[in-house]
């Protein structure tokens, strides 16, 4: 499974999950440490004006509590899902804009 996480101006950072690895709040932490880590080397000014917003679905590892910890001991904005609604596919909508 491939991880892409994006920025205006295209794709920041992306990891591919091995096989047999479940995607936990453990692992996840982990993206999270090493994307904050490339953003602030990919895009210094974003980082260091805290612009880059966090968007993710809700996965049981992006809703846990120290997910939300972290985030906010890190000061990363989240951009919330609204709720379920077969026409909406946020991922899709944003990568195929131009």
């Amino acid at each position: 499974m491939l991880l892409p996480f994006l920025i205006l101006g295209g794709i920041v950072r992306y990891e591919f999950i091995p096989t047999g690895q479940t995607v936990n709040q453990v692992y996840y932490l982990e993206v999270l440490e090493r994307l904050r880590e490339e953003v602030r080397r990919k895009r210094p000014e974003r980082f260091a004006k805290n612009s880059w917003i966090l968007h993710h679905d809700k996965a049981p590892a992006h809703t846990t509590l120290s997910e939300r910890e972290f985030l906010a001991a890190k000061q990363v904005t989240v951009l919330e899902l609204p709720a379920y609604s077969p026409d909406l596919a946020p991922m899709t909508f944003f990568c195929s804009r131009r």
